[in-house]
């Protein structure tokens, strides 16, 4: 079974983890240096529970000044810790059930600047139990803090969190060793904690990794150097975070435009709405919709109040072509010749979310960018053993498990490896029956492009259907014909819903097609929910 960190691309699995504990710290700029801002940089802080990820954000917000009077005094007033200081954890936990019980339970977002940037801090639970919770602020992030007790050093939780942020493409990771104070600023322990988080950082494929001795509590080695560790010679905290570079966005690469919604204006305009989502297209230039294959130029581009020339990564516009092909929301445009692939079937990672745990009967829906797929079967092929890091044989998966999997498709969807392409290989698993999201996941690899494209049929075979919706029926011929029933009406709502449908070549077509005397009505439903309620009977 191929390791998780090799689906990143030949390039980026030979490049070494940058260690940079004995690199020469960088300088701040004065606090006065008219020098412009570098761009923001999102920074996630994750790691186990009770680690003091809220009290090192709440340190930094206090260090660098990003406080109102109010706040700063507010918080002198309210009781101190052990060590004498404000409870700096206050800062970031707002909700009730969090001061309360001590922990971090949802994300907490936070921005200030320093004199070169702004950053914009995401505080993560570190709690087992919102795992879930993590997973979404790392969706978000270009940094990781990853803390670790100086104590207890990398736990299981902190292995987890490692994976996932691996899972998420992040790849510049900082292990922040809390608490040395309470260690008496142990060189070799910190050397050990230190040795374990780079093998730690070689197995996950980060591209750069340090580790930094730090009092969230006291302040040493965030903002300021801690007299108490002399031998520790790197950069400080807030230092390192103002030269990391953000996650850059896919402007070189070759163009993907997922379409949100067809927008009308008038009685000549019909328009693409989306947001580009790597590469660039221009006026003139020639796109392809890449499950049809059909072609068109971009006649205008249009945004807020004026049209533009070109669009690049990251614009949100409405692309008006010159021709009106019948695409619409889930769509993805490319260029010729560097279009994205379409496929049925591809291997994924994923950090399976929910309480329930996977259920092979049960139906699901794949969330792309836009798009909203069937998921006609589903495969668990193996587990993250987070002690070892290895991987092993599994069929099941249930809730904060690191899976991989094989997904099979019940139509032909734009997929492409996570590693090349973040914003059409990135996927959530949805509950057709609730709605929920289940699982969150990266696709790895394709199985082979699919050629079938548009004449794709989903095959309602009826096995599928007897260990669904006709779990309850007999063997009789009466249950038989039910069955017969329920497997036409299942046909007509997936038809509605975009899905080419096909019976099992068992049920040979001896009647009259439902789905012609109720399409008139199917046209007043609303398919996506429909579709979504019939899959998860499957």
């Amino acid at each position: 079974m191929p390791a998780l960190a090799e689906v990143r691309d030949a390039a980026e699995r030979g490049a070494p983890v940058t260690v940079l504990r004995r690199a020469p710290a960088v300088r701040c700029a004065a606090a006065g240096s008219p020098q412009p801002l570098a761009g923001s940089l999102h920074v996630l802080t994750c790691g186990s529970v009770d680690d003091g990820k809220s009290t090192l954000i709440g340190r930094l917000l206090w260090d660098a000044g990003a406080l109102h009077t109010d706040q700063r005094q507010t918080l002198q007033r309210s009781p101190k810790t052990a060590a004498g200081t404000p409870d700096f954890s206050l800062l970031v936990d707002g909700l009730a059930a969090e001061r309360e019980q001590g922990i971090t339970i949802d994300i907490a977002w936070r921005y200030f600047d320093t004199p070169t940037r702004r950053l914009v801090i995401i505080d993560s639970p570190g709690h087992e139990q919102y795992t879930r919770n993590m997973a979404t602020g790392a969706s978000h992030a270009d940094v990781a803090i990853l803390l670790v007790d100086a104590r207890t050093g990398i736990k299981v939780q902190t292995r987890r969190h490692a994976a996932i942020l691996d899972l998420m493409g992040v790849a510049r990771v900082i292990l922040a060793v809390n608490k040395m104070d309470l260690i008496d600023w142990s060189e070799a322990r910190f050397g050990a904690i230190e040795a374990e988080f780079l093998a730690l950082a070689q197995r996950f494929g980060f591209r750069n990794a340090v580790a930094i001795p730090v009092s969230a509590v006291l302040g040493d080695n965030i903002a300021r150097r801690s007299a108490a560790a002399s031998w520790y010679h790197g950069p400080l905290l807030v230092e390192h975070l103002q030269q990391m570079p953000a996650r850059q966005t896919r402007g070189d690469g070759p163009f993907r435009f997922p379409v949100q919604m067809v927008v009308r204006a008038g009685q000549d305009f019909r328009g693409l709405a989306g947001t580009v989502a790597s590469g660039k297209t221009a006026v003139g230039g020639e796109v392809i919709d890449a499950v049809s294959g059909r072609r068109a130029r971009v006649r205008r581009i249009v945004t807020m109040g004026r049209d533009l020339d070109s669009a690049g990564a990251g614009q949100a516009v409405v692309l008006q072509l010159d021709t009106d092909i019948d695409v619409s929301r889930g769509a993805v445009l490319g260029a010729p010749g560097q279009e994205p692939a379409v496929v049925g079937s591809f291997d994924a990672r994923l950090v399976w979310l929910a309480d329930e745990p996977f259920n092979p009967a049960r139906g699901y829906l794949l969330r792309t960018a836009t798009d909203l797929v069937p998921v006609a079967s589903l495969d668990i092929k193996a587990h993250l053993d987070l002690a070892a890091l290895t991987e092993g044989p599994a069929s099941a998966c249930g809730v904060n498990d690191i899976a991989v999997a094989r997904f099979d498709l019940g139509r032909s969807a734009v997929a492409e490896p996570f590693a090349r392409h973040r914003e059409t290989g990135s996927f959530m698993l949805v509950d057709a029956l609730t709605g929920a999201s289940v699982a969150g996941g990266v696709v790895t690899s394709i199985l082979g492009r699919d050629k079938r494209r548009a004449q794709e049929v989903f095959q309602l075979t009826r096995s599928l259907l007897k260990r669904g919706i006709g779990a309850d029926l007999g063997h009789d011929a009466a249950s038989e014909a039910e069955l017969r029933r329920r497997a036409d009406e299942v046909a007509i709502l997936l038809r509605g819903a975009g899905v080419a449908v096909q019976l099992d070549d068992q049920w040979a077509p001896g009647r009259t097609d439902a789905s012609t005397v109720w399409l008139s009505l199917l046209l007043a439903l609303s398919f996506g929910f429909v579709s979504a309620i019939v899959l998860g009977a499957l």
